[in-house]
């Protein structure tokens, strides 16, 4: 099964998402020139704090507590030591573009929680073989929002279908090293129906998926009861589903990739 992530600072949704079955709770504290990147856009840009690691630590048990920081930056080693003392198991660096960047973030993680790197920009394409030389990345995750922002394409998902993904999945299979990318919806929903896209994971042998606000959007809920109900039908759903997923057939797995080339291909020309 995948391990399902889901964004939150809420220590009250925190706590329905574990019960769910969410493998991962997301505390997202990278502001850092994210605004410059995405302003304007219909993305989530949190504004997580140190403090709110320490509160979503504090009332989780089973799910881990995985911690986006800031890309590098002159208060890097602060922030990443009281991401560390606040509780994170996992740590998310984004939007980097070179080793050396990577090698700081290894060297100051220092072993104290799992490091996974967010492969969102070019060069970090441009640069994947010299970036997987670093010694200590336990985990890789790909997104695709600002990698398609960066690529000046016209939909994230032309990033699974124009074979950018496929070439680095190639990258970290060679190294061994567990991946994910994206974020999927509830099932049927979506620019691309989330069944698609778990299918496709499966396909790749991806470990990781974001739940996306298009899967539950607290902030348009009117109570904490009808996120509980919808989490916990929802991720039933998507679990049942995961089982169908990998039991496809090569040639069901070349159809579902058909749908999503086709569905892309579409949605690009329309836009």
């Amino acid at each position: 099964m995948l391990k399902l992530m889901y964004i939150t600072n809420k220590p009250e949704i925190a706590v329905i998402a574990e019960k769910s079955g969410v493998d991962r709770i997301f505390v997202d504290l990278e502001t850092v020139g994210k605004q410059a990147r995405q302003g304007g856009m219909d993305t989530v840009q949190s504004h997580h704090t140190l403090e709110d690691v320490k509160k979503v630590r504090s009332v989780i048990n089973n799910s881990e507590l995985l911690v986006r920081s800031n890309p590098i930056y002159e208060n890097t080693k602060n922030e990443i030591d009281e991401i560390v003392k606040n509780g994170a198991d996992v740590i998310m660096l984004p939007y980097f573009k070179e080793k050396k960047q990577v090698e700081q973030f290894v060297e100051t993680v220092n072993g104290r929680a799992k490091t996974m790197l967010l492969f969102e920009t070019p060069e970090s394409v441009d640069r994947v073989d010299e970036i997987l030389s670093v010694d200590g990345i336990d985990e890789i995750h790909i997104g695709l929002n600002d990698m398609h922002l960066g690529y000046k394409l016209k939909f994230m998902f032309e990033i699974l279908t124009n074979g950018t993904a496929e070439y680095l999945i190639g990258k970290f299979k060679e190294k061994n090293i567990p991946f994910g990318f994206g974020g999927v919806a509830r099932l049927g929903q979506g620019a691309i129906p989330a069944e698609y896209v778990i299918s496709e994971h499966y396909r790749l042998g991806s470990s990781f998926a974001i739940l996306g606000r298009s899967f539950c959007n607290v902030d348009k809920m009117e109570s904490v009861a009808d996120i509980e109900k919808l989490f916990l039908s929802e991720l039933k759903n998507i679990r049942n589903y995961e089982t169908e997923a990998g039991a496809f057939s090569s040639e069901k797995y070349t159809e579902n990739r058909k749908f999503i080339c086709d569905k892309v291909e579409e949605i690009v020309a329309g836009k």
